[in-house]
């Protein structure tokens, strides 16, 4: 039995020699497949690759992003939204853009509806206001000359029922509306001015009023230069802007 138990055993101990060498022919083959991964050249190869993709990636966002998109966004907008698209532009009788519905005018000539303070003077190249506190004296005297400018144009409306969005800024600047209560209160003004019925005033008023926005959002507003607009077919004569 003794003889039997060695010969188990050696044929035990020949097989971990046998496992142990194929172990060690691994290790060998992957060191050396390590080896050759870390060579100059695999990793130049490497480093043109990525490069590769780099450039073939921004190529294909700058034509998608900074050429399909912009072409196919304004595409559907000139579809879609013509009107906005391109500026929102108001054209007279004759066909002539005559400006924005986006941004206010001035109108020097008193037989038309006027708008609210500038400081910037409606230039569209920028907005913005002068942000003065209530105190400051630069301010007092604006609102000073705007309500004496009233009272010198508006003989018949007295100071107390000026509408506040006549005598003050927006904060763009730029704003083209004015409330249904700042048209209204230029009526007898204008009736005067232009011999146009104050009931038919009052109606073109309120043809020309938007309501809010959605049916919730904002205020009712009317865009002065439409407002002029509707005036001046009435009137047959042109507005006078500055």
């Amino acid at each position: 039995m003794s003889g039997f138990y060695r010969m188990l055993s050696g044929r035990r101990f020949a097989a971990h020699e046998k496992a142990g060498s194929v172990g060690q022919g691994h290790n060998i083959r992957t060191g050396t497949k390590a080896v050759a991964e870390n060579q100059p050249g695999r990793q130049e190869m490497r480093g043109s690759t990525v490069i590769g993709v780099a450039l073939r990636t921004s190529v294909l966002m700058i034509l998608l992003c900074g050429l399909a998109y912009p072409l196919v966004s304004t595409g559907v907008a000139q579809i879609l939204f013509p009107q906005q698209a391109n500026g929102s532009m108001l054209r007279d009788a004759e066909g002539r853009v005559i400006g924005s519905e986006l941004i206010g005018q001035s109108f020097t000539n008193p037989a038309f509806f006027q708008g609210r303070v500038s400081s910037i003077d409606y230039n569209g190249a920028g907005s913005g206001s002068s942000n003065y506190a209530p105190s400051n004296p630069a301010l007092v005297q604006r609102i000073k000359d705007s309500i004496a400018d009233w009272q010198k144009h508006n003989p018949d409306v007295p100071v107390s029922q000026v509408p506040l969005d006549l005598i003050t800024n927006s904060g763009s600047g730029l704003d083209p509306h004015i409330s249904p209560q700042a048209a209204q209160a230029q009526i007898p003004r204008i009736s005067s001015l232009t011999g146009i019925e104050q009931d038919q005033l009052k109606a073109m008023v309120q043809e020309q009023t938007e309501g809010r926005s959605a049916g919730v959002f904002g205020e009712p507003r009317v865009n002065v230069l439409k407002l002029n607009l509707a005036l001046e077919a009435l009137m047959k004569v042109k507005p006078v802007k500055s």
